[in-house]
């Protein structure tokens, strides 16, 4: 697997698309707690962990229980876990949840790669 983080609007879907010859019929974006793994390519993790916080679920034993779904596709997150701490409770949790996720799949990624900029930079 894949995983590409960065921050919002930099690049990282664009980055995808032309690295790994992505169609956009092959691009999933999460907006809730199902995800569509028939996909090559899952975008918008972060969106899918806000939704788990929302509904008290464990993104991690989510992702560790598809990984057979996923373990060959591309991962995409936006990097909400820099700067500032969020005031609100539930933000701090979807901050936490993002994070122990994107530690999950760095872990369990062939490749770590973090787009800044629209510049690739490899971490693993």
């Amino acid at each position: 697997m894949v995983f590409i983080i960065g921050g919002a609007y930099q690049g990282k879907l664009t980055y995808a698309k032309t690295a790994f010859h992505l169609l956009s019929e092959e691009i999933f974006t999460c907006t809730g707690t199902e995800i569509d793994f028939h996909k090559r390519c899952i975008r918008s993790i972060e969106e899918f962990t806000y939704a788990c916080v929302q509904e008290k679920l464990d993104a991690v034993a989510y992702f560790a229980a598809h990984r057979a779904e996923w373990e060959n596709g591309i991962l995409i997150c936006r990097d909400i876990f820099c700067g500032v701490v969020p005031l609100g409770a539930d933000n701090r949790a979807w901050r936490q949840e993002t994070g122990r996720l994107c530690r999950y799949l760095s872990a369990e990624a062939v490749q770590v790669i973090r787009i800044f900029c629209g510049l690739e930079q490899r971490l693993k």
